[in-house]
């Protein structure tokens, strides 16, 4: 979405540190005192997966294995050892819940937006003697802060905007998919924190961070036009869906894409 012509963001999935990649170390979050044995009132299923909630969520989506989902999550070995927390990082990992450990995907399932459940995977269904990673039991304490489609589903009204959508004087239109949590507006001065998928208005979809694996950072100043207008109209928190015609996206710029495009942007942060 930047004004000139750019290589757009790998849309290979990037590997995801529960599946593919040896877990980071973090600090200061002690382990549970139930983190040796499951306790009595924990739900054990078939798999030998246990799992507790320890605060509801709202609402009754679940995620599917198809489903990307957001989520905060500390785990430990059941020995206590810290084996990871993404409490340590700027924004709450983002990915396929189809990359995730085989008892992340199973207890993932089980829970709603706004949950945190305490999972116990048994060895099978974590990193099953994999180099490297711990052995053994892994405890879990999960939050589900979000789910959403691939991006690689455009969304039904990619075509065009439909007639809820609310229209600037410039021609951006624009829905709200979430409300923020925040008050702040950035201006166009500021940096952003995002994640995002384009498309264009046959379903292609040409970028994405949320395919990515990374949330982007980026001078309202130096995207695109439509870009800078509509994220002005945000808060953070907030997901929003645009439809910016071409002379406020790239405007025939050899190499990015043409006509109308439409992004959904999620605004995590100004800086």
């Amino acid at each position: 979405m930047r004004k000139t012509p750019v290589t757009f963001l790998a849309v290979a999935t990037a590997a995801v540190v529960l599946s593919a990649q040896a877990p980071g170390l973090a600090q200061g979050e002690p382990a549970p005192a139930d983190v040796a044995v499951p306790p009595a009132d924990a739900v054990v299923g078939t798999s030998g997966l246990s799992s507790k909630v320890l605060s509801p969520g709202s609402g009754e989506q679940r995620p599917t294995a198809d489903n990307f989902v957001s989520v905060h999550y500390t785990g430990w070995t059941a020995d206590g050892v810290l084996v990871d927390s993404s409490r340590n990082r700027t924004t709450p990992p983002l990915f396929p819940l189809s990359r995730s450990l085989a008892g992340w995907q199973e207890c993932v399932q089980l829970m709603t937006v706004g949950e945190n459940r305490r999972c116990w995977l048994p060895q099978v269904l974590a990193y099953n003697g994999r180099d490297g990673h711990p052995t053994g039991m892994i405890v879990f304490d999960i939050e589900l802060l979000d789910i959403r489609t691939s991006p690689k589903v455009p969304p039904p009204d990619v075509a065009a905007a439909p007639d809820d959508a609310v229209r600037t004087a410039s021609g951006v239109a624009y829905r709200v998919l979430k409300p923020g949590t925040g008050t702040r507006r950035p201006t166009q001065l500021d940096r952003v924190i995002v994640h995002y998928t384009g498309w264009t208005t046959n379903g292609r979809m040409f970028d994405s961070s949320v395919l990515a694996g990374a949330a982007q950072t980026l001078a309202l100043s130096e995207v695109i036009a439509g870009w800078t207008e509509g994220m002005q109209l945000m808060v953070e928190g907030e997901r929003t869906r645009f439809w910016i015609p071409e002379e406020l996206a790239y405007d025939g710029q050899v190499g990015s894409p043409a006509g109308m495009l439409v992004f959904d942007v999620d605004l995590l942060g100004i800086e």
